[in-house]
């Protein structure tokens, strides 16, 4: 099916659907940081080469940084994080091979960093992955007693609810006001998908954000392969407003485990 770049409203929701996958089918993905990494090439922003090194913040410090335009990333399993986190964090799991891959990807060029961690021990392994890509320097510190800590002292949370694929497809099966988001690769989408899903890879979903179908009112699941990428995507429709958002846990690997309806693309 072809279409012209602009959206036509009058699409039925079938052909608003495809019309975002045409869309993201066609953006050339950038590679992570590359701005930054560029600069460190031409020698316009230093390469770490001694120790990394982030201050402890407390609570009340971290939340002034916040309120003079710094960002949290949430280094936490994706469980913690939708159990309470700071509003407005990125989930990016330290645990993944791909850590500072997917930080270079999906936060702004140039504001300063919060780190939560699950324990104050993996600081040195998180900046060391960090210098790799130039983004240690953006590091202005890291939340002394982690999440406990915050809570401790009254500020706000926000919680993401998990649901497991038996849930979801209850939900799809009821006809209820569910709507699901793959933001899996154009590839992974491509061999296997829930029939009802709409596809914007998580990589350009801050972005691209206007280009999705679903408004914030609605209620909206997040699936990827194994519930680690859509978390993240989860964040990122938390802070620009989307109201309702569940994150899926296991994923499309569970999914087809549990032999659940799929179709192709």
């Amino acid at each position: 099916m072809g279409y012209e770049r602009q959206f036509n409203p009058a699409l039925n929701f079938q052909e608003r659907e495809d019309f975002v996958v045409y869309m993201n089918q066609e953006q050339p993905l950038r590679p992570a940081n590359i701005a930054n990494i560029v600069a460190i090439n031409k020698g316009q922003k230093p390469l770490t080469m001694e120790l990394p090194m982030a201050t402890a913040l407390e609570p009340s410090d971290a939340q002034s940084m916040l309120r003079e335009g710094g960002l949290v990333i949430d280094t936490r399993s994706e469980a913690a994080f939708g159990a309470g986190h700071i509003p407005n964090a990125f989930n990016i799991q330290l645990s993944s091979s791909e850590f500072e891959q997917r930080v270079g990807w999906v936060i702004p060029l140039d504001s300063p960093i919060i780190l939560v961690l699950e324990d104050p021990i993996a600081l040195s392994a998180t900046l060391h992955r960090l210098a790799f890509l130039g983004l240690d320097h953006r590091v202005k510190g890291y939340l002394r007693g982690g999440m406990a800590a915050w809570m401790s002292q009254g500020l706000p949370i926000r919680t993401l609810p998990q649901l497991s694929v038996q849930q979801l497809n209850h939900y799809l099966q009821s006809k209820s006001d569910m709507h699901v988001l793959d933001v899996r690769e154009a590839s992974e989408w491509n061999t296997g998908r829930i029939e009802q899903a709409c596809h914007m890879n998580f990589k350009i979903l801050a972005e691209s954000i206007q280009q999705l179908v679903f408004q914030p009112e609605q209620h909206i699941s997040v699936v990827c392969a194994g519930g680690i990428r859509s978390s993240i995507a989860s964040s990122i429709l938390l802070m620009h407003g989307f109201e309702h958002i569940y994150n899926i846990t296991g994923g499309m690997m569970a999914w087809k485990a549990a032999a659940l309806p799929m179709t192709a693309s």
